[in-house]
């Protein structure tokens, strides 16, 4: 629209046009952390499925095959800066498959507890492009079949529902966190679990529960 006074022409419009045509939306950034469950496939499925869903998304894979909450604590005390740097709007946190080996990995509840609360306290020190500390989900982990091999017994499978998922459960309810229930997933298909390590298609399964449990906050 142009407002003419004498020879002058206003261009009263040409502020909102540019802002219109320059600005865009800044998108996600989603850090998932944990052991190998993370490390080898879902946030590859995650990344694809926000996407597809038309979102700008950049989503971090930080598994660390084969690590123990303890390890991963260790892992986060000496890159911390490294991780913050990546300034995550979302942090996904998946622990404890590793936990209950029977071998040196082994860890007591309350010890795995006490890590994972470590471990959320670091990630609340982060924050995002706006200076906001991340949202944190936190998932209980998936059953362990009884037939796994060592280091993984059917007292491991025990550990998971009466030590492990209850200290999960019982930290996102304190600490204020999103739980994302992935155990429950494999309870209901447990072709896609035939050991600690789901197939393709129980990746792409773990990236569904964690998109939508991530939906009712990119909408916002």
């Amino acid at each position: 629209m142009q407002i003419r006074v004498g020879r002058y022409s206003i261009l009263l419009l040409l502020p909102f046009f540019v802002s219109v045509c320059t600005s865009s939306p800044r998108g996600v950034i989603v850090l998932c952390a944990g052991d190998s469950l993370t490390a080898e496939a879902y946030p590859h499925f995650l990344q694809q499925l926000l996407n597809k869903a038309g979102l700008r998304a950049k989503v971090l894979n930080y598994g660390r095959s084969g690590n123990t909450s303890g390890e991963y604590l260790r892992f986060l005390e000496n890159n911390k800066e490294r991780l913050a740097a990546e300034r995550p709007d979302f942090v996904l946190l998946q622990l404890g498959t590793n936990d209950v080996r029977v071998d040196v990995d082994h860890t007591p509840a309350d010890v795995f507890k006490s890590n994972m609360k470590k471990i959320v306290t670091i990630f609340r020190g982060f924050s995002d492009r706006t200076g906001t500390p991340p949202r944190i989900f936190l998932a209980t982990i998936l059953p362990v079949p009884e037939a796994t091999p060592l280091p993984f017994t059917p007292e491991s499978a025990k550990r998971v529902e009466r030590e492990i998922n209850p200290a999960v459960r019982a930290l996102a309810e304190e600490e204020g966190l999103q739980l994302v229930d992935n155990h429950r997933l494999f309870l209901d298909r447990p072709d896609l679990l035939p050991g600690v390590h789901p197939v393709r298609d129980g990746y792409r399964l773990l990236a569904e529960n964690w998109q939508a449990a991530l939906q009712p906050f990119l909408s916002r």
